[in-house]
């Protein structure tokens, strides 16, 4: 298995588009989630992440050149109870409501398919966060088009229990530039989490961002016993 390091993994496209990572820390003491966004057009770039209690939202940082909202506005983070959701899109809001209504994470995606940018076609990616007593666990999920065709829509799901301490996961919507913007392909990346604390690990991160794309970065660490967590976000629009 490949282990990258977080530079550079980032260093290696220009373009991730959206991205999460979820993981242990080093110490084996917290869960780490982190969530970016990237953009290429005026409207995705003239964003900025806004704390609204434990969740999270997307707001336009000049509400006149705000053009489309579709696709741009929404929930990248929602809490409920032991779990935190991270996600690329208003699915946040879909596995949030059917959780509650007794479904798994894998079944509140089932009813979703990727976004209906024609003819990107982009992936929905997806993550939670469950604390177990002394651990946690994880899971990530990729829904995409096949082969760009959005007749088919391919779902994957992959579960990490008792996640190794310093390792994170890492799943993110395109591999580079290109017409059409190529769709993430593969399991999610495994990535090295040093041994730092949250305000290092937001530094590392944003600063391997490819500058002229970066938009705005999330990253939060939940003690694993206790449940309290510390939320750091970063918006180049500031």
């Amino acid at each position: 298995m490949k282990i990258s390091t977080i530079a550079e993994e980032l260093n290696s496209l220009n373009y991730h588009g959206r991205g999460i990572m979820l993981g242990k820390s080093a110490d084996g003491k917290k869960a780490v989630a982190v969530y970016f966004i990237m953009g290429r057009s005026e409207n995705s770039r003239n964003r900025i992440f806004v704390e609204e209690g434990d969740a999270l939202k997307t707001q336009a940082f000049d509400d006149s050149k705000m053009t489309d909202p579709h696709l741009i506005i929404y929930y990248p983070v929602r809490v409920m109870g032991n779990k935190t959701i991270v996600t690329n899109g208003d699915q946040t809001d879909t596995i949030f409501e059917l959780m509650n209504r007794q479904m798994t994470f894998e079944q509140a995606l089932r009813t979703r398919e990727f976004e209906d940018d024609k003819p990107i076609f982009t992936p929905r990616i997806s993550g939670i966060i469950r604390l177990e007593g002394d651990d946690m666990n994880f899971a990530m999920s990729v829904i995409k088009s096949a082969e760009g065709d959005d007749s088919s829509c391919e779902r994957f799901s992959f579960a990490y229990f008792n996640p190794l301490p310093g390792r994170m996961k890492f799943v993110h919507t395109y591999n580079g530039t290109g017409t059409p913007l190529p769709s993430y392909e593969g399991e999610p990346k495994t990535l090295e989490l040093p041994d730092i604390g949250i305000d290092e690990l937001t530094e590392l991160v944003w600063k391997n961002l490819n500058e002229d794309n970066k938009v705005s970065l999330f990253v939060r660490y939940i003690d694993i016993k206790s449940g309290k967590s510390e939320t750091r976000v970063v918006n180049k629009n500031a």
